[in-house]
């Protein structure tokens, strides 16, 4: 099947009005062919688009069908790594020009907002929260972590200040970060999508690429056309599909499933997340959740490595999330639905070049609704000329998953049990 409706979740049924664009057929030439109509794909062609390129987006289903249309909608800042831990993979200059530049993608993401007037229920505000007597300690760490970084306002909330910011009698402590925040993810990706063809990129959608030609002179298959260009964007994260075997040993598709309640009274609304702010434990596999615009809980969580989704989502997700909240029990729920996140073996993306004129950016490791749009800006950054920065992040070492593709998740799951095993205890 060349491309796929979206899949039935609450983000989908409150998307905004968007236009179909056309499958692409026949023979087309451009400067850059970005391949994937995610966030990364979308931010790159936008930010290409407005330096005067002649981009062609090719997406294999609708835009945002995969990963940026289903997510959490969490923006968290920085990385899925330690500021320390990125030092001693990097060293201290470039774990100093990461953390930058992941302050940078927090600003990007609500200034592309602000700029293109993008509808997509933006708020402020992130709390993580220990479930466990431990948690506590890595919370006042992490906080530590932070401010050694440079990054200031974070805040540690004791049990009893916790309770009052988030209605679960669960939680021992929290972190408060008031520049944190979450959105609806495919809204603003549509958004994006339509702000790159304003600034004149032509996107078309149930457009699979089969086949890249790399070189000075690449040219970008599809089952119906073929696009010469003098650049490649490669910007498909957990969906690459084995499109490149050398890039596809590098990242491990993850599922991650959420719900959504019935629309929450404004009261129940308002003593449940009184100041609105998207939240998320510390356990190794996490918990998450927020409210959307219209008042549902949105609950995520849970991991697979299967590829195939549980026959009934809602039912996993429901048992999980009233552990925490006991008083949703009434509430109908009427959406649930998964998607896959790209994790690479060290947790932090992987940017590189396949060759001199094919860049790619992926394996966001669930930090990417703030880190893809910078990778969009950084691509085409490179593109023009400038790859000081994209080589920042080319330069973090990633190693491939071992096992190959069909031992690799059997490997990883193994060692994951041990994790949850630890969340247990």
């Amino acid at each position: 099947m060349n491309g796929q409706a979206y899949t039935n979740s609450y983000y989908t049924a409150s998307m905004n009005q968007s236009h179909d664009r056309p499958e692409i057929t026949g023979e087309h030439s451009c400067d850059v062919c970005v391949i994937g109509g995610g966030m990364t794909g979308t931010s790159a062609a936008l930010h290409l688009a407005e330096r005067g390129y002649k981009v062609i987006l090719l997406e294999a289903s609708k835009i945002s069908w995969g990963a940026s249309g289903r997510s959490g909608g969490q923006m968290i800042i920085g990385y899925n790594q330690s500021y320390q831990d990125i030092k001693k993979m990097v060293g201290k200059d470039d774990a100093s020009k990461l953390w930058k530049m992941g302050e940078e993608a927090m600003s990007l993401a609500k200034s592309q907002i602000k700029k293109h007037d993008i509808d997509c229920d933006l708020a402020s505000g992130h709390y993580h929260v220990s479930t466990k007597q431990r948690h506590i300690g890595e919370l006042e760490e992490y906080l530590e972590d932070l401010e050694t970084a440079g990054y200031r306002g974070c805040k540690l909330l004791d049990q009893s200040e916790i309770r009052q910011k988030i209605d679960s009698q669960k939680y021992l402590s929290g972190m408060y970060d008031p520049n944190g925040g979450h959105l609806h993810p495919l809204n603003y990706t549509l958004g994006l999508a339509d702000a790159a063809e304003k600034a004149g990129a032509k996107l078309h959608e149930h457009s699979r690429v089969t086949n890249i030609e790399h070189g000075k002179a690449p040219k970008v298959y599809t089952d119906k056309g073929v696009v010469s260009c003098k650049h490649v964007a490669l910007c498909t994260n957990a969906y690459l599909d084995g499109l490149d075997k050398k890039l596809d040993k590098k990242i491990m598709p993850v599922g991650t499933y959420i719900l959504a309640t019935e629309p929450l009274s404004e009261n129940e609304a308002t003593k449940l997340i009184p100041d609105n702010a998207a939240v998320a434990d510390i356990l190794f596999v996490l918990n998450y959740y927020r409210l959307s615009g219209d008042r549902r809980m949105l609950f995520g969580g849970e991991v697979n490595y299967s590829g195939k989704d549980p026959s009934d989502i809602g039912k996993i997700m429901q048992k999980t999330m009233l552990e925490y909240f006991p008083q949703l029990a009434p509430k109908k729920i009427d959406y649930a639905w998964g998607g896959n996140v790209a994790i690479t073996v060290n947790r932090l993306p992987h940017f590189g070049k396949l060759a001199e004129s094919t860049y790619f950016a992926h394996g966001f490791s669930g930090h990417g609704v703030v880190l893809t749009g910078l990778a969009g800006k950084l691509i085409a950054e490179a593109i023009a000329g400038s790859e000081e920065r994209f080589d920042v992040f080319s330069r973090i070492p990633h190693q491939s998953f071992p096992g190959g593709r069909l031992l690799r998740t059997p490997a990883l799951v193994l060692a994951m049990a041990y994790y949850r095993l630890r969340d247990l205890l």
